[in-house]
């Protein structure tokens, strides 16, 4: 994992065509906006985990109707 320091209004580039900026810092809540292209899913982590929870469970369930399916 990459640590930097970065201030209010201060930003980083990753792989040229993202940037991320810090815009606000209040105690310990920090808010970032984010430029990315449209085909760059930006998730919060929560989200993201949920989405691949979804999409684990619903694989293992379509997978199995499937399988029995296929096996008769």
């Amino acid at each position: 994992m990459l640590a930097l320091s970065r201030k209010k209004n201060e930003a980083l580039v990753i792989n040229n065509n993202i940037e991320i900026t810090v815009l606000d810092i209040k105690g310990e809540q920090v808010k970032l906006g984010i430029s990315a292209p449209r085909e760059v899913p930006v998730y919060r982590k929560e989200v993201y985990v949920q989405i691949q929870d979804s999409n684990k469970e619903s694989v293992n369930v379509d997978g199995m109707e499937a399988l029995k399916n296929l096996l008769g």
